[in-house]
């Protein structure tokens, strides 16, 4: 049986922690079919093209979908950049949304991610990931877009607006990760022993994660296509490139902020902050004081939106990481406004 595509927006990125004593049960996951490093049996919401990249000597593809406007087109695009542990994908709702309101919408997989190539002997940066993403709007003779990324893609929006400003029309952040330097607090994890721990894991881990961290404890039958990718990964046949590749991009986000340079971002930002997220990598190596510290977003966002200039915030009380699922309306309605 063939995965469905996301018919609800959702986003995470951050590692998967090991599933606690509320484990659930793992013929839960059973529903979950097994997936290639490609995603080859994964359907996606809308047409996939791939762009070819030249990177570190290596021949790879970056997967995109180009979504043109169902209504009057209104001559503007939007980049949406996907979370850590997802793909392009998980943006079909917002896609159609905006799609509809005439934006031209360009939903991008990252090098290492979804459909697109996952080298494991490459060095994995930010930068890497935004001249990618550069050279898609190229490709496509898209000389300016509005950026909006989820979760760890605010990581990437951030890196994008910073080299390319004259690129970036506005930036919106939706729940992003790298608000607070994690390596301060979390002692280092080498790739190494990150990928041991990746393939230790069970599958029913990623639903207790999720349900815990982003959801507050709760869990709906329609978050369910949110384990797919992930779920898919741990039990295919190429599981073990995926735990590297996971271990490698993680090591990147705890090694590379961006936050330090928030002062430096020039064009019009929005933050949309669900403030009950709890998002932290690494907590798992930490006291549980210290953890208790970690992804406190009620003041992360306040915190970020002082430093970006001129940015704007737009605070979900009860919300979690993925405001897309919990509360769409709200979400989109702050989205549309200030696009």
């Amino acid at each position: 049986m063939r995965a469905s595509s996301f018919s609800v927006l959702f986003a995470a990125a951050t590692l998967v922690l090991s599933a606690s004593a509320q484990e659930p049960a793992p013929y839960e996951m059973a529903k979950f079919p097994p997936l290639d490093a490609a995603l080859t049996d994964y359907r996606y919401p809308f047409e996939v093209h791939e762009l070819p990249i030249k990177e570190q000597v290596h021949e790879l593809k970056m997967a995109y979908m180009d979504v043109k406007p169902s209504a009057a087109p209104n001559g503007r695009a939007v980049l949406l950049l996907h979370g850590k542990n997802f793909s392009g994908a998980y943006w079909e709702r917002t896609a159609k949304e905006l799609a509809g309101r005439g934006f031209r919408v360009i939903l991008p997989d990252q090098i290492g991610f979804g459909k697109s190539s996952k080298p494991t002997d490459i060095q994995y940066s930010f930068h890497m990931m935004a001249a990618h993403t550069k050279a898609l709007l190229d490709h496509l003779d898209i000389a300016k877009a509005s950026v909006v990324a989820h979760s760890m893609g605010g990581m990437v929006g951030t890196r994008f607006a910073l080299m390319y400003p004259a690129a970036t029309e506005k930036l919106v952040l939706v729940n992003p990760i790298g608000l607070e330097d994690w390596k301060r607090k979390v002692p280092y994890q080498n790739i190494d022993a990150a990928t041991a721990a990746e393939l230790k894991k069970a599958p029913s881990a990623v639903k207790e994660y999720m349900r815990t961290v982003y959801f507050d404890g709760q869990w709906k039958a329609e978050y369910d296509p949110l384990l797919a990718i992930q779920v898919g990964w741990m039990k295919g046949p190429d599981k073990e490139r995926m735990a590297r590749v996971t271990a490698i991009t993680s090591d990147m986000v705890m090694t590379q902020p961006v936050l330090y340079e928030f002062p430096d971002v020039k064009v019009p930002t929005l933050l949309i902050i669900g403030e009950r997220d709890r998002t932290a990598i690494g907590k798992n190596l930490v006291s549980k004081d210290v953890a208790a510290t970690m992804g406190q977003y009620q003041e992360l966002g306040k915190a970020a939106a002082a430093t970006i200039p001129g940015a704007r915030l737009v605070a979900l009380l009860g919300v979690g990481h993925a405001p897309q699922a919990e509360a769409f309306d709200d979400y989109l309605r702050a989205l549309v406004e200030f696009l």
